[in-house]
């Protein structure tokens, strides 16, 4: 699964939603960009599009993301229900210092499943689920 989303506006704000690992039932997304009104429908599409594809277990490797507004927190928050939903879990790992400071002063940082990173956030999914970490060249990479 090789999926890269790129929303881009004449402002040069952008968002790549890139698939780094996965199994049947996980993977492994990195969140580059900005994540505001300008990218929350593309992102929300693309995230439904891997849900939909059986990934019940979703990983966002945060560590690109560049700034993520009150419309991009709504975005994580109807992607956790989601999982939620289907009995799977949103797992956010290598958040930055601002999107920590959103998740406080908003205060939604208990909502979510917050790790230091993708390993760590890898380990609390169920074995049988997870992908190999971290991704080779030959067929465990996306």
């Amino acid at each position: 699964m090789a999926l890269r989303l790129d929303a881009m506006s004449s402002d040069k704000r952008s968002l790549a939603v890139t698939a780094i690992a996965e199994a049947e039932e996980c993977a492994v997304l990195r969140v580059s960009g900005e994540l505001d009104l300008r990218t929350e429908q593309a992102f929300l599409a693309e995230a439904r599009s891997v849900v939909s594809a059986g990934h019940r277990f979703l990983v966002l490797d945060l560590t690109a993301l560049r700034f993520c507004d009150s419309r991009g927190l709504s975005c994580l928050l109807a992607l956790e229900w989601l999982c939620r939903r289907l009995e799977g879990r949103l797992l956010l790992a290598s958040l930055g210092v601002r999107m920590l400071r959103l998740l406080v002063g908003t205060q939604s940082l208990g909502v979510f499943s917050c790790f230091p990173t993708v390993g760590h956030a890898l380990a609390a999914v169920p074995d049988g689920s997870r992908p190999a970490w971290p991704p080779t060249a030959e067929g465990t990479s996306v």
